[in-house]
């Protein structure tokens, strides 16, 4: 068995959790069952870090000690982390003694390679962050943090520094020969210009803090939080313990070695740890995986904003799968995402309650009735459905070995609906009628119903709850662990087929937005009488990302006249985006294969007739007609537009 070490960041104890923090751990615990049924050894690790002058003045706040604040708060991880069925096989706290253990023996490490000095360190210093910023890397006017957009405080005091600059050569040979160093490719190539661009020496010490681990040989110094949280991925294995087996198998002999990060903290998972770890003689991380942000208000979610989404409202009124679905679904792991309520019911209503649960109970309920309350007695290994299934599982392993998670779902998602057009191309509800319990009927179903295992156990990474209630309720009792059960021919013949109760009770769209509503104090209408359309600044343009892309493949959509549906290559490491856009009678499908077209790259996925559009077609409009706006010569896919 191979090994495969997951993590995700450990999250801070100055606040309850929010959206921002549940994704990636959803995230990895998706990534984490995959990769137990594909065969794997799995250990997945979680936790909080609990030190640092953050969580100091929080908990002074409110009058309370720091780990009071901390205890508090984790407990709240935890129940969390149940309720959202979370599989983690380690949980870390940064206050345990085995994790400041690991932290001295790691520092002994650094010491002996010679890598550690005294100095004065000045700058700017932002507490959200708990970071040293530049003047160029800070918002005028006020020295605002970047992140968190409030003012840092000026910090002078003699630290511990580290020699990262003594790394920065090893560090680029590093992305050069790992190509998976660092993923997606945009991220690597961003670490890499910020480390050719030259690295400072790394102050790993802070003077005057209570909360923290006191730093070997230097009295009145604490270690650097940073330094402190990034070496719990090794502490939590037992580094710096007698006996490690754990830390044997998954970091010093493992085979795969995967953080995932927000991108906002990328820089100290794939400049800083890997330097501290080479200081050390110490393994690297195989891979370190940054994803994008959920936005609210086109803004990154966090406390000091005021935009974060609580996860309780969601799980009672839609339940935790239709969380952990929508989550995974909206967002293209690497990109960023907005949230919105809008969004989520409607993704409820239309992917979890029409094409699932809708085709799931249509399929029972037709078996039942024609053969006795069994599943159908005849199976089927020639058919339409089959190929698509086979298509479909494919695309499914692809993506989720890409951790393209959004993708994977797609697969799934287009097998549903070539099941559901087969269904309704040989309409048994007539055939019932007609024939009665024929072969030919019990073929038509079996097909249909054995579709929706074969979605349903490809669900069970995301919704572990809801996947296994789908394949009871189609008549299979015994829940697959491995990935084989994605192989057409698994769903049983004449098996008792219960009745089935709605999965996903449709949700009333207007009354819910009534509901979540917000009140007209945070309202943001514009003023009455404001007819002109606003004026944006050239920071609000940068933000809209125009790329080149060739068009692959064109089709019409069904039931429109003017819609035409596009694959087009953008040079992702996802693969092929797919695109509608309103310019079928200027442009028929067949004229579009091969052209080079310009689009909006990071605009929020849309349905149009029920097809999903992921980005903008750019074209002129004269008198009503589209003229598509093209680069003037061929140019690589992708390239930016400014």
């Amino acid at each position: 068995m191979r090994s495969f070490y997951l993590t995700t960041p450990i999250y801070y104890v100055n606040d309850l959790p929010h959206i921002g923090h549940i994704y990636t751990t959803v995230v990895a615990d998706v990534l984490a069952r995959y990769r137990r049924m594909s065969g794997d050894a799995v250990y997945f690790l979680t936790g909080t870090d609990e030190h640092g002058q953050k969580i100091e003045r929080a908990a002074a706040k409110e009058g309370i000690a720091p780990i009071e604040l901390a205890d508090r708060v984790v407990e709240r991880y935890h129940q969390l982390w149940r309720q959202l069925g979370i599989s983690n096989d380690g949980f870390i706290r940064t206050t345990e003694e085995r994790h400041a253990a690991g932290v001295d023996a790691l520092i002994a490490r650094l010491t002996a390679s010679g890598d550690l000095y005294t100095a004065r360190h000045e700058g700017w210093y932002c507490t959200g962050c708990e970071v040293f910023y530049t003047d160029k890397e800070l918002t005028q006017p006020g020295n605002r943090c970047p992140i968190h957009e409030t003012a840092a405080e000026w910090r002078a005091e003699d630290n511990v520094f580290f020699r990262l600059s003594r790394y920065q050569d090893r560090l680029l040979a590093w992305y050069d020969a790992q190509p998976d160093s660092v993923r997606p490719a945009s991220r690597r190539n961003e670490v890499r210009t910020f480390v050719e661009s030259g690295l400072r020496d790394l102050s790993l010490s802070r003077a005057n803090l209570a909360w923290g681990i006191p730093f070997p040989g230097h009295p009145g110094q604490t270690v650097y939080v940073w330094f402190d949280a990034l070496a719990n991925y090794i502490t939590a294995l037992g580094f710096g313990q007698a006996s490690a087996p754990l830390y044997d198998r998954f970091w010093a002999q493992g085979d795969t070695r995967l953080h995932l990060v927000g991108k906002d903290i990328l820089r100290f998972h794939a400049v800083f740890w890997p330097a501290f770890l080479m200081a050390a003689g110490l393994p690297l991380p195989t891979t370190v995986w940054a994803h994008g942000w959920w936005l609210r208000d086109e803004k990154k979610m966090s406390k000091s904003v005021g935009n974060v989404v609580r996860p309780d409202h969601l799980v009672e009124r839609f339940g935790v799968d239709s969380l952990r679905y929508f989550l995974l679904r909206d967002m293209v792991f690497g990109q960023d995402a907005s949230f919105s309520d809008e969004a989520f019911v409607d993704r409820f209503n239309s992917d979890l309650a029409n094409d699932l649960g809708n085709t799931a109970s249509r399929l029972v309920t037709l078996s039942r009735n024609a053969f006795g309350g069994k599943t159908p007695p005849v199976p089927c290994d020639n058919n339409p459905v089959l190929e698509a299934a086979r298509r479909a599982v494919a695309e499914y392993g692809a993506a989720m070995d890409e951790l393209a998670f959004s993708r994977a779902l797609e697969a799934l998602w287009r097998l549903l609906a070539e099941a559901n057009q087969y269904i309704v191309a040989r309409e048994p509800w007539k055939l019932i009628k007609s024939e009665g319990p024929s072969d030919g009927l019990s073929r038509v179903l079996w097909n249909g119903l054995e579709a929706v295992r074969i979605v349903a156990t490809g669900l069970l990474p995301f919704m572990p709850e809801t996947a296994p209630r789908v394949l009871r309720a189609i008549g299979v009792q015994e829940i697959p662990s491995t990935l084989g059960a994605l192989t057409w021919g698994g769903l049983p013949n004449g098996a008792e087929l219960p009745e089935l109760q709605p999965l996903f009770p449709r949700i009333d769209r207007a009354a819910y937005l009534a509901e979540v509503a917000p009140t007209p104090s945070t309202s943001t209408a514009r003023p009455a009488g404001s007819e002109s359309k606003p004026m944006i600044s050239i920071d609000q343009f940068t933000q809209i990302e125009l790329r080149v892309a060739t068009v692959l493949t064109a089709e019409a959509v069904a039931k429109s006249e003017k819609l035409v549906k596009m694959t087009v290559d953008l040079a992702e490491e996802t693969g092929p985006r797919q695109i509608v856009a309103g310019i079928a009678k200027a442009y028929p499908p067949e004229t579009l294969v091969g052209r080079q077209v310009i689009i909006v790259a990071n605009l929020q996925p849309a349905k149009l007739m029920g097809v999903e559009s992921n980005g903008m077609v750019l074209a002129a409009s004269i008198e009503g007609v589209p003229v598509l706006l093209h680069p003037e010569q061929a140019v690589p896919n992708g390239t930016r537009v400014k």
